[in-house]
């Protein structure tokens, strides 16, 4: 199954579950908003509405849960996801960009990083993986150390026999790289609704619980 046929297959349901998202509410970073210890960057997957979406929500939720007594922001990076699957690149530079402009201004703040599907592969390129979606601004490697962990999900760089783990000697030790069984995005299945089910087979809690171990070994 070619990856855009995938995507078309699953785009639809996830739209539907963000709809039921709407009205969340995530903490969110502004220019302007005091430096927290931690700040969450995540990526959308194809097709969802702008924000953190279907699976950020839940993740910045759960490792906010799994860091008491830490201050915890997020930033929903700011890219089309389009179904086509050709804004890759672009979200990776905004998430480059983003991470830059926080790193600069706050000394002290350590990052986490993610992405669901479409969003697992800016995180790829992000980091400097070279995928077949596209190319786009790199995180330098001199901020590499404040980089405390990567969780993405659905990553369509698994359809190449790769993953962050293998294919990135940088960040492959803190990354945590989740494929559904059956799902056609990353594991070449043909289950669509394994592709959503993320948030509800303990995914999202094992990201979290490793998220926030990273970040807390320091």
């Amino acid at each position: 199954m070619s990856l855009s046929l995938a995507v078309r297959r699953v785009v639809t349901a996830a739209a539907v579950v963000a709809a039921s998202l709407t009205g969340v509410a995530i903490s969110a970073s502004p220019a302007n908003a005091a430096c927290a210890d931690v700040e969450v960057v995540f990526a959308r997957g194809s097709g969802e509405l702008p924000g953190l979406g279907i699976v950020g929500t839940p993740l910045v939720r759960a490792i906010q849960q799994n860091l008491p007594g830490k201050t915890v922001t997020s930033y929903a990076v700011n890219y089309a996801a389009s179904v086509s699957q050709t804004s890759a690149g672009p979200g990776a530079t905004d998430m480059s960009n983003h991470v830059r402009q926080v790193a600069a201004q706050c000394a002290n703040t350590v990052f986490v990083l993610g992405g669901y599907s479409q969003g697992a592969s800016v995180t790829d390129i992000a980091i400097g993986i070279r995928t077949l979606l596209g190319t786009g601004g790199t995180i330098p490697t001199s901020l590499a150390p404040r980089i405390k962990a990567v969780t993405v999900f659905g990553n369509p760089l698994r359809l190449y026999g790769q993953s962050i783990n293998t294919a990135s000697p940088l960040y492959g030790q803190r990354a945590l790289d989740i494929c559904a069984t059956g799902d056609p995005v990353c594991g070449g299945g043909f289950n669509a609704i394994a592709h959503l089910s993320y948030t509800t087979n303990g995914s999202v809690t094992r990201a979290a619980q490793f998220a926030a171990a990273r970040v807390n070994a320091g």
